[in-house]
């Protein structure tokens, strides 16, 4: 399982997050996103720690708490949903007017 964290600067690097997450135990993986345009980081990341026990006790003090000017929001990743089951009902999907389209 992995700890989900929202509320990021973009100026977050993985390294800052390891450093931090460490505190309360071994960190095996972190994850920045970033945008596909800008190369910046999305404002939220994943990491893995080695235990439960681990990833508890850091989601425990750090949700919440304030970091880089930022209040954290720390909390277990929930499974990624498949982009195929999402719904589509009440939109524009499948309507091919231009003046719907986003750019």
């Amino acid at each position: 399982m992995s700890i989900y964290i929202g509320n990021l600067s973009y100026e977050v690097t993985e390294e800052d997050l390891k450093g931090v997450f460490s505190e309360y135990g071994k960190v095996n993986n972190v994850q920045v996103p970033t945008d596909r345009e800008t190369g910046r980081p999305r404002g939220f990341a994943f990491v893995e720690m080695q235990t439960e026990a681990q990833e508890a006790a850091a989601i425990e003090a750090l949700d919440g708490a304030e970091w880089m000017g930022r209040d954290l929001k720390v909390n277990k990743a929930r499974p990624r949903q498949d982009r195929s089951s999402r719904s589509y009902a009440g939109g524009n999907f499948g309507n091919n007017n231009r003046s719907n389209r986003r750019y």
